[in-house]
């Protein structure tokens, strides 16, 4: 008997907060444009994150040090140099590109630009360079082992390495997506106490709308608990809605950025991403729009509904 009449208190006050939620109209809609926008930042800016971390690993899944050596160190020696190498624990792999090799494959590449072809026939020689192309364990490796050859004793026979470039463009990505990611932070920061401002204030007018409602429920006996429901769920609708607009608009958004970022995600681009990982990105905001309604609420309640 009492969990049915704590049930039926509960869809009381559950139909009452939706009541709230409608009667106020424009003002309603003004606040759930306002959370969803504060939603939106948020969590465009936290799907620009992971997808850029995924593309970042790609990225240095592919990427090694390629060590050119001069044209007049033999294939002995180099060979000589890759077995000293192997014995550094943070090197997962060498693999040895001779020049014809270099040449062969280059050639290959060259096939569908007829200049490099006509080029190459007009230098005769191979002018390529053999080289160590090295795989470390761990990404945050390679910048030590950069440093250990161009510093050893065979330093002299070596040409260049390339890892140095390749290291300055993901520290440059890096860089530019850490700026994003803080302006996304912090827009959505001022976003959300404007959201959370937006719904303070029209609870606020509810309650004022209400407040002759409140003292004759007090009249007949109603608990604190359930005067202060009705508004808990009014911020609750909030939220919700807004997780809902939020949702609909990244879809849209993913949709729009997919063609530009075809193949720089594994499996996709940032529209798959998206659909792949819609329920917990719809679950992660719900829950958020709910914390930001019901927030919302008891601040206007402890402020305002003085019963």
């Amino acid at each position: 008997m009492k969990l049915q009449m704590k049930l039926l208190k509960l869809r009381r006050t559950f139909n009452e907060g939706f009541t709230n939620f409608r009667r106020n109209g424009w003002l309603s809609f003004a606040t759930v444009i306002i959370l969803s926008i504060s939603l939106y930042i948020i969590s465009f800016t936290a799907i620009l994150a992971v997808a850029t971390s995924i593309i970042l690993t790609n990225i240095q899944d592919k990427i090694n040090i390629s060590v050119y050596f001069k044209q007049d160190v033999g294939e002995e020696r180099i060979l000589e140099i890759k077995d000293k190498l192997i014995g550094f624990q943070e090197i997962k792999s060498i693999e040895y590109v001779s020049k014809e090799q270099a040449l062969e494959q280059f050639r290959k590449f060259g096939d569908n630009s007829p200049s490099i072809s006509q080029a190459l026939d007009e230098i005769g020689d191979n002018p390529l360079l053999a080289a160590l192309v090295i795989k470390a364990e761990s990404p945050d490796q390679y910048d030590l082992i950069s440093k250990s050859i161009a510093e050893s004793s065979y330093s002299e026979e070596i040409d260049k390495i390339d890892f140095y470039e390749n290291k300055e463009a993901i520290e440059r990505l890096n860089s530019i997506m850490g700026l994003i990611k803080k302006i996304g932070l912090a827009l959505g920061a001022i976003f959300v106490f404007i959201g959370i401002l937006i719904t303070f204030n029209a609870i606020r007018l509810t309650m004022y709308a209400q407040r002759q409602e409140f003292e004759i429920m007090r009249l007949v006996g109603a608990s604190n608990r359930y005067i202060r429901a009705p508004f808990i769920f009014e911020g609750i609708f909030y939220g919700i809605f807004s997780a809902v607009v939020v949702m609909v608009g990244l879809y849209f958004t993913s949709m729009f950025l997919a063609p530009l970022t075809e193949e720089s995600i594994s499996g996709g681009n940032l529209a798959t991403f998206y659909l792949k990982n819609s329920l917990i990105i719809f679950g992660s905001l719900i829950f958020s729009g709910i914390l930001l309604g019901t927030v919302s609420a008891m601040i206007a309640i402890r402020k305002y509904l003085k019963i």
